[in-house]
């Protein structure tokens, strides 16, 4: 009976050994998480944030996260799939890349500047072939890729009713995630609903609308109904992180 004593404690203890060995590790792997996130300017940092109004939603998305994740933020101005690709800024983000990284991936924007042969990209073809470009490279080096839709702009007419300016592009973003198996994150859908909520006048306060002179940053006033407020990032940083818990497994586990 001594001996069974023994024995038995003797397995408790490697139990609990390798329980807190798993542990340990499980903390280990999730402390080298980091989040990529590659995109235009609706996500990007913006210079200068002491003075300057404007945000990217990915620039306060930080705020969110736990000590156990970094946030490298490679998303830039005017860059769309077709430029972000040209200009090895995804070579770069690409060669980074480790087993349990995400990769959040938003353009569309710049896709459809059709007069800028140096972004503009067949929503059909070349975008596309883009996104699955970043999911499939993303998927070679262990990372996890989440697609996102454009953000919308705050384009009411005339009857205050919130008018669509991206085409299929969010649609082909749709069509990836379904066919490639990708979490699909649709700020496109997100933010019109939130746009909506604040309605036609309200809504400028997610945006960057100022008086000549009401703030230094801008002495000449501005009107800009595409990029985003500290306001409005923090709003759509709010959208992402909520779905993102819900359609991302174990993504509570690097929040806040």
């Amino acid at each position: 009976m001594k001996y069974f004593k023994i024995i038995i404690a003797v397995c408790l203890i490697s139990i609990i050994s390798c329980k807190e060995k798993e542990v340990k590790e499980q903390k280990s792997e999730i402390k080298n998480i980091t989040i990529h996130t590659i995109g235009d300017s609706t996500m990007a940092n913006k210079p200068k944030p002491d003075e300057n109004p404007e945000r990217g939603w990915c620039q306060v998305f930080p705020k969110f996260l736990n000590d156990n994740v970094t946030l490298e933020n490679h998303a830039v101005n005017g860059r769309s799939t077709r430029s972000f690709i040209d200009e090895k800024k995804w070579e770069k983000v690409h060669n980074k890349l480790k087993e349990g990284d995400y990769v959040f991936i938003q353009f569309g924007h710049n896709d459809q500047k059709e007069n800028s042969p140096k972004r503009y990209t067949n929503p059909y073809t070349a975008y596309r072939n883009n996104l699955i470009r970043f999911v499939k490279e993303s998927r070679e080096k262990g990372a996890k890729p989440i697609l996102f839709t454009s953000i919308v702009r705050r384009n009411f007419n005339a009857d205050s009713t919130l008018v669509d300016t991206h085409g299929v592009y969010p649609l082909q973003v749709r069509l990836v995630a379904n066919e490639y198996e990708v979490p699909l994150i649709d700020l496109q859908y997100l933010t019109e609903k939130l746009e909506e909520s604040y309605g036609y006048e309200g809504s400028k306060k997610l945006h960057l609308h100022y008086a000549p002179n009401e703030i230094p940053y801008y002495p000449k006033g501005k009107e800009d109904d595409t990029h985003l407020s500290v306001l409005g990032a923090t709003e759509v940083a709010k959208l992402a992180v909520k779905n993102l818990k819900e359609k991302v497994i174990s993504f509570d586990k690097i929040l806040k």
